[in-house]
Formats: C-alpha cells, structure tokens, sequence
C-alpha cells in the first residue's frame, strides 16, 4: 500500500529525483516513497534556484548586463539539475512530432539521439528562458525567478496524477503515481512560498497560465502517446517556467 503521509525524508528523496545534488544515501523504504513525495518538488526547486538567483544577483552587483546575469542563473540550474528538463523537452519535441503512432514516438521519445524538433526545441526554449530571465531581472530583480523554480515543479505532479503512464518502464513509471493529497500540497506549497517573491495579482496571473500549458501539454500528450512520460514531465517545468517569465513581464 503506498503511503500518503508527508514526511521530512520527502525532502531529500525529491531532491534526488528532481537534482544532481551530493547527497546522503538513502533507505530502500525512503525509496519507496517516491510518488508521495511529489509534494516536495515546489523546494526542490527552490533548492536549485536559490544558488541561481544568488549568482545572478552577485553578477547584478557587479555592474553586468542582466544578460550576462541571466545566462549565469541559466547555468547553474542546468548544472544543478543535469539538464534532465532540458532533456526532457528536447525528447518530447523529437516524440511527439517525429512519430506517426504511439509505439513509434514513444521509441524516438528514449533513443538518447536528438532530432531537428529536439535541437529547435532546445534553441527556442533556452533562447527565450535567457531573453526574458534577463528583461525580468532588469525590471523586477532576481527573486521572481525563485517563486518560478517552485511554481514549475508544482505543475509536475499534476499530470503524474492526471495521466497513466505513457510506457510500462522509465522513471516516471519507478516514481509511481501520486494521489490527490500530496499534488494539492504541492501546489498549496507552492503558491505559499511564491507568494513573498511576487505581487498576488501577478502569482494568480502566473498560476492560472501554468495550469492551461500543465493542462494542454497533458491533453497533448494523452493523444498522442496516451499518458505521461518523465520527458513530457521535464517539458512541462520548462515550459510553464518559460510562460511564467512572459506572464511577469507582461504584467
């Protein structure tokens, strides 16, 4: 029977599953736990941000261009994260457009070689990440991109309740699928935390955006490969963080 219970080794155990940190080893029973732990994603992602917005800033001080902060900030979270929801969006391009049946996209979605709607992908989502990380920390500073990180990951556990698992193997198949309570959480947790970082008319603004691309990728998905995959879930913190930097901006 899984557990539903929220417990602190939650914490570490998101941190593994979503980070490259060094971290202590945990117990084969932490382990598995692995889907009710999905309510501590929102500080896994705080956890990869912080250092992030604390380069940038530091940068900020230094008297260089916010693009220069920006790509900085970029760096370190893909340094912090191994790039998986880098990966994960570039594999989600190449499946869900370089296939014709399910079976098929599901196969290039795990080849680990990268097509053209993969490498576009990566382009146009990083590109964009870094032009408007560094127009946000022009206008409003660095902290944002903190109330982001947890917003993003939030949305994660989303689909993992929402859809079944696209294939019979992978992580997000060994993760396991979460009930109702610890994505709720997750997401109260989220928007609690955000809340210090950005006005509440902008975190309404940001939220609701996020859960039409959470609730369009997953409606996508569910078409074409008939469920979720850990790369649809990469895709999903990369672009909600993405539209959440438009939103601020155009707030």
């Amino acid at each position: 029977m899984r557990k539903t219970d929220i417990r602190a080794a939650d914490i570490p155990l998101a941190l593994v599953l979503l980070t490259r940190l060094p971290l202590p080893h945990l117990s084969a029973e932490t382990f598995k736990r692995q889907s009710a732990a999905a309510w501590a994603f929102p500080l896994a992602g705080v956890t990869v941000a912080l250092p992030a917005t604390i380069a940038a800033s530091l940068a900020l001080m230094l008297g260089l261009p916010p693009l220069v902060a920006a790509g900085l900030a970029l760096a370190v979270q893909i340094l912090l994260t191994g790039a998986m929801h880098e990966d994960g969006l570039a594999d989600t391009a190449d499946g869900l457009w370089g296939g014709f049946e399910p079976e098929r996209r599901l196969e290039i979605m795990k080849d680990s070689q990268i097509g053209t709607y993969g490498v576009l992908a990566l382009i146009l989502g990083l590109g964009l990440r870094w032009v408007a990380m560094a127009a946000l920390l022009e206008t409003a500073g660095p902290w944002p991109l903190l109330a982001l990180a947890m917003l993003s990951r939030a949305a994660m556990p989303v689909l993992m309740y929402a859809l079944p698992h696209a294939r019979a193997d992978g992580l997000s198949r060994s993760v396991g699928r979460p009930r109702a309570l610890p994505v709720l959480l997750g997401g109260v947790l989220a928007l609690g935390l955000a809340l210090p970082f950005i006005a509440l008319s902008q975190l309404l603004a940001v939220a609701v955006i996020m859960a039409l691309v959470t609730a369009g990728l997953g409606a996508l998905s569910r078409a074409k490969i008939g469920g979720q995959t850990g790369d649809i879930l990469g895709a999903t913190q990369q672009l909600c963080e993405l539209t959440g930097l438009l939103v601020l901006l155009a707030l």
